[in-house]
């Protein structure tokens, strides 16, 4: 094509786009030496500075074009003229969905006031528009020919981490091992059976996962292998067969991975055959291209709205004072949008609840907090509104809505998997269901602790049980950093008047915590908050979040392990 025929602004557009992914992979590659070096904490900066790659490019290029069309920014037929154009430059790249999604997001800061449009946008190529491509190169192949262990020591030779082994033979047994236990005594092997492991790496935080299948018993049967890298060596850290568990490997609660593709929608067919239960927006999410998967999840939501009849209503559980927050029924997802006036005794503003969805977008989420995407000029059919949700709507958030024709505009809004509110989980679940559903609200708080996450308001309402029954925290108004708080004793009164005060009688700083009145609110269900107490009785302690806090600040990368601790190989390794 003659670029002197196209427009600049195309252009600009289109090599904004390149120079988005381009610096993605580059900061991708450096994933294998961090965890060489065991650079935990560069590998955080890293993941971090790959996180805001997309949106600095957006606004780089965004100023570029603004520039050249001036007053004539908002011209229909010209950005109907340039989607054409675009997508004959695009046409041959194999990650064009990315390329279309980039420009959604140009021309949506650029265009004043567009809301989506599919004359100007890319509303439902993506994904299944892909061309596809021979997947033969993508992976290592392992014959059914060869024994096990010898499949299993030519997988841990074709994956060398650039570091010596803790002790790679004891890996291939367990390996092994494991392989007999859970896959040949119920299927047997044949001249058909053959194993498939990605040659690329998905690195988090201070593991490496390798994700696999085997066909057996006329199946495909998929596995992840995590690696760590501790002071001793790499090791093989168990093997992971479990759908649930790989499935929560890949959660919304999680951080993404660093795996490098050059063609995306490749590696995401693969891991749509073996991580099954995931959508495709959710995988675009997991391997980093979570503006893609933004896009991908618009398209799932259209189509449902297509396909169903239902009408948004308010989202069962306690209301929040901050957030209004409603549902469509048949769909998995909660819409929150900030309200215009905050109930007393919040006093925070609109803009610094953002900041704080900001600042969980950035962190690790170690599993316990809920990944969101963010819209704004977000329009719904008016005809599905029920009328309480319009009147809850016009009573808490009424500045960021519209009625326009047909449609209810939505200025901003806050979209996330929809969970049951904890708080409403243990009125109906039973008492070992409870039990276990007050172990894991502990561990979720320990765990965002542990990474520097302090989630402020604690209450039960506040948490949510997913599918899999981990409890999620996801009301993100008072999140602080550990490392910003005081946790202290409540000082001893002296004297009666102390004693009976109204109110407190010691000085208390913004930052002052208390943990040991963490148990007047916890836990309201009487038949398990003894047990939580006992369980978690080291959340009642000042002294044992100052350990962490000192581990923190010491400049310690404290590893959340996504799976439980109980089938690790080797539990008593430290990374």
């Amino acid at each position: 094509m003659d670029n002197e025929k196209i427009h600049p602004t195309v252009l600009e557009i289109s090599e904004g786009f390149e120079t988005y992914f381009k610096n993605f992979k580059e900061l991708t590659k450096l994933a294998p030496h961090f965890f060489k070096e065991r650079d935990w904490n560069g590998m955080q900066l890293n993941h971090r500075k790959r996180l805001r790659l997309y949106k600095d490019q957006v606004r780089s290029t965004r100023e570029k074009v603004s520039e050249y069309l001036g007053e004539t920014v908002a011209d229909f037929d010209f950005w109907h003229e340039s989607k054409t154009k675009y997508s004959e430059i695009i046409s041959k790249r194999k990650d064009k969905e990315l390329a279309e999604t980039f420009f959604n997001s140009v021309i949506r800061k650029t265009y004043p006031g567009l809301a989506i449009n599919d004359e100007l946008m890319f509303v439902h190529e993506g994904f299944n528009a892909c061309e596809i491509y021979p997947v033969e190169g993508l992976f290592y192949s392992y014959p059914a020919e060869w024994d096990l262990k010898t499949i299993i020591e030519k997988i841990l030779e074709d994956f060398d981490f650039g570091v010596p082994y803790l002790n790679k033979k004891e890996d291939v047994q367990f390996l092994v091992r494991s392989i007999k236990e859970v896959i040949l005594t119920r299927y047997n092997s044949t001249e058909d059976t053959t194993t498939q492991v990605l040659k690329s790496v998905f690195y988090r935080n201070k593991a490496a996962y390798l994700i696999g299948r085997t066909r057996v018993g006329n199946k495909w049967m998929p596995f992840v292998i995590p690696f760590i890298h501790s002071k001793a060596g790499v090791a093989v850290d168990t093997l992971i067969f479990n759908p649930n568990l790989m499935s929560g490997l890949f959660s919304f609660t999680r951080s993404y991975f660093m795996v490098e593709t050059y063609i995306p929608s490749q590696l995401v067919s693969f891991l749509n055959s073996v991580i099954i239960q995931k959508k495709i927006h959710e995988l675009y999410n997991s391997i980093g291209f979570n503006k893609h998967g933004k896009t991908e999840f618009y398209r799932d939501f259209l189509n449902h709205l297509d396909q169903s009849d239902d009408q948004f209503v308010v989202a069962e559980g306690v209301k929040g004072m901050v957030m209004t927050v409603f549902t469509l029924p048949s769909y998995n997802i909660v819409f929150k949008m900030i309200k215009d006036y905050f109930d007393p005794p919040k006093t925070m503003t609109r803009q610094e609840v953002k900041n704080k969805y900001k600042m969980v977008g950035l962190h690790d989420r170690v599993g316990r907090m809920a990944d969101t995407h963010e819209f704004e000029e977000f329009h719904l059919p008016l005809e599905r509104i029920h009328p309480d949700l319009m009147v809850e709507l016009r009573n808490t958030v009424n500045s960021l809505i519209e009625i326009n024709n047909n449609e209810l505009i939505i200025k901003h809004v806050y979209i996330e998997r929809r969970m049951i509110p904890l708080n409403i989980y243990l009125e109906t679940c039973t008492h070992e269901e409870a039990k276990v559903a007050v172990e894991e609200y502990g561990n979720s708080i320990l765990q965002l602790a542990q990474a520097n996450i302090f989630p402020g308001d604690m209450m039960t309402k506040n948490f949510g049980v997913t599918r899999q029954k981990r409890v999620i925290f996801y009301d993100y108004d008072e999140i602080e950093f550990m490392t910003d708080m005081n946790f202290r004793w409540k000082p001893k009164p002296d004297n009666y008047e102390q004693i009976y005060a109204s109110s407190p009688w010691y000085d208390i700083a913004p930052n002052d915590v208390f943990p040991e009145d963490f148990k007047r609110f916890m836990i309201g269900r009487p038949d398990v908050k003894e047990h939580f107490f006992e369980y978690h009785k080291d959340l009642f302690v000042p002294e044992y979040w100052q350990k962490i806090q000192k581990r923190i600040l010491d400049g310690e990368f404290i590893h959340a392990f996504p799976y439980p601790e109980k089938i690790r190989f080797r539990p008593y390794v430290k990374i």
